[in-house]
């Protein structure tokens, strides 16, 4: 290697390292937005923020009342986005959300289609109890996810940029309900568990939510902005450590010689989707925290979300008491 080339890569680093400063004091800014509005949430909030800025889309699983409507509005308002909200229904129908075409009637008496885009064309949408939907509408909605364009009537309508989905799930209630299949539960990059607020921060929401005043959420990033940042997190170098514990922790998880002694717990396991996930979730979360490249730490913190949704437990193991986060826990020691 020539030193010319040395200094070439000495500067992209220096670029990085410059762009990554100043993204990460844009992204910080949002957290504490965010957090001014949505209290005793701070784990959702960074893993929510975490997989917006892998670029992907998360789903968010909790009792009805925790705020999870109010933290996508106020997403939207503080990383600039385009935020719509969709309430899933057994009727709705994938026309509902992908938009359709109508016939009109020109001045001159000439008919002509035109497609009326639907509430899936935000850069921010929020699918409200997505597992009341029928799966013909679910699977309308994940093709969008996957492949970020809608066909209609044979006609390809592209997304905006960026484009993110966070869908909510009420863990209680399942009357009515059409489970997500596996396959498209693996296109959310985390399943985001959202718990009651402890004492402090719900006395927090009594005196703010019922006051005169109530805070209200402020724009601290732009969508170009945000863009970059996602950009910037496909550039964070990643070490060689962090990478075969990814690859450790994904490959324990499937049934098979990987996973040790665990593997008699585990039905089926998550495929490289969530090793990519997780790669990218890893650098998200070092930007997020003003670091320039992630840790093992960081594998660790993301591996029940990342994985959770991704994995299922033989009959013999959920009789034994086991549980998928417990099974986790354990692989996740193995790299800690």
């Amino acid at each position: 290697m020539t030193s010319a080339t040395g200094e070439n890569f000495e500067s992209l680093d220096d670029m990085i390292i410059r762009s990554a400063e100043s993204t990460a004091a844009n992204v910080r800014a949002a957290r504490a937005g965010i957090g001014a509005v949505i209290f005793g949430q701070e784990a959702v909030v960074e893993r929510t923020l975490i997989t917006i800025l892998s670029g992907g889309h998360g789903l968010l699983v909790g009792v009805p009342g925790l705020a999870k409507t109010k933290l996508v509005e106020t997403l939207g308002v503080v990383l600039g986005l385009d935020a719509r909200r969709v309430q899933f229904t057994p009727d709705l129908m994938p026309s509902d959300i992908l938009g359709a075409e109508v016939l009109e009637e020109s001045a001159g008496g000439r008919r002509s289609f035109r497609f009326i885009p639907g509430p899936v064309f935000a850069q921010l949408l929020m699918a409200d109890e997505i597992n009341r939907a029928s799966p013909r509408t679910q699977s309308a909605l994940l093709q969008s996810m996957q492949e970020g364009h809608v066909t209609v009537a044979g006609v390809r309508h592209d997304l905006p940029k960026p484009f993110h989905v966070l869908a909510t799930q009420n863990p209680l209630e399942q009357e009515g309900t059409y489970p997500l299949p596996e396959a498209q539960l693996d296109r959310f990059i985390m399943e985001i568990d959202v718990d009651y607020p402890d004492r402090d921060a719900e006395r927090k929401i009594l005196f703010d939510t019922t006051s005169a005043e109530e805070t209200k959420p402020r724009a601290v990033m732009t969508a170009e902005e945000l863009t970059a940042a996602q950009r910037l997190v496909r550039r964070l170098p990643v070490g060689e450590s962090v990478v075969e514990a990814i690859l450790n922790l994904v490959r324990s998880a499937r049934p098979g010689p990987d996973a040790g002694e665990l593997g008699k717990f585990i039905a089926w396991g998550p495929g490289p989707r969530a090793s990519q996930s997780l790669m990218l979730a890893v650098r998200a979360r070092a930007l997020l925290d003003g670091r320039y490249a992630p840790s093992i730490d960081d594998v660790v913190a993301l591996a029940e979300p990342i994985l959770k949704h991704r994995m299922a437990l033989t009959f013999a193991a959920r009789a034994d008491g086991e549980t998928v986060p417990g099974i986790i826990a354990k692989l996740a020691k193995r790299i800690g």
